[in-house]
């Protein structure tokens, strides 16, 4: 196996590396213009909305959303001082604490992610064809898996 990517994997990597930068800056402003809501509070709201129960423990949002335990505990704080979210205790782990979607997360959850959707729309999905997507979605799904392993 070369020491190096060759040029072919070189230019995958940066266009996907640019190309995901460009896009996280866009959907945020998209967000934040429409509903002054930054990117990463979707995120967790999105998080939230798809975990049983609708709570997640702190640590694995953390991880997840790949933010350091302070920092994801700052931006828990924040969307707890708006409402979308509330603290609970983990009742096997008393260091543990669970971040829970409140009925006002729950609603603004619902009213942004049609903006979400289209700007995944707009600015990725339709510059991309059904086989590319399915080529995207087969090779980074195998890179995050061996990641993960």
């Amino acid at each position: 196996m070369p020491k190096k990517p060759d040029d072919r994997r070189m230019r995958a990597w940066e266009s996907m590396l640019f190309a995901h930068t460009a896009l996280l800056r866009q959907l945020d402003h998209d967000l934040a213009e429409q509903f002054d809501m930054p990117l990463p509070w979707y995120e967790v709201l999105l998080l939230l909305y798809r975990a049983p129960c609708r709570r997640m423990r702190m640590q694995e949002l953390g991880e997840r959303l790949v933010f350091t335990p302070s920092g994801m505990t700052r931006l828990i704080d924040r969307m707890a001082e708006a409402g979308l979210v509330r603290r609970e205790e983990c009742p096997s782990d008393r260091r543990g604490k669970f971040a829970a979607l409140t009925d006002e997360g729950v609603a603004r959850f619902r009213e942004a992610g049609p903006v979400h959707l289209k700007g995944i729309q707009e600015h990725f999905g339709r510059h991309v064809s059904d086989d590319e997507a399915d080529v995207i979605g087969d090779a980074l799904g195998r890179v995050l898996d061996r990641l993960r392993s």
